[in-house]
């Protein structure tokens, strides 16, 4: 077993779910059904990429900072 955190925001009338560590993400009408889509695609993901590493995350914090640009 893998295990795999994430990160859910609504994104206009969607929900988007990302993994954290590996590129992967999805949608859904709802926060579950985002969760059960991401979780879906990370499996497929495995399957493709059998090899693939999983990078251990231990306790993440989403923080937030502010940029200037021009």
């Amino acid at each position: 077993m893998k295990q795999i955190h994430s990160v859910i925001w609504k994104e206009n009338k969607w929900f988007v779910a990302k993994a954290l560590e590996i590129e992967v993400a999805s949608q859904g009408k709802t926060e579950k059904e985002a969760l059960r889509n991401l979780k879906e695609a990370v499996e497929l993901y495995f399957e493709d990429n059998k090899k693939a590493e999983v990078v251990p995350i231990k306790k993440p914090k989403i923080q937030d900072f502010t940029i200037s640009f021009s």
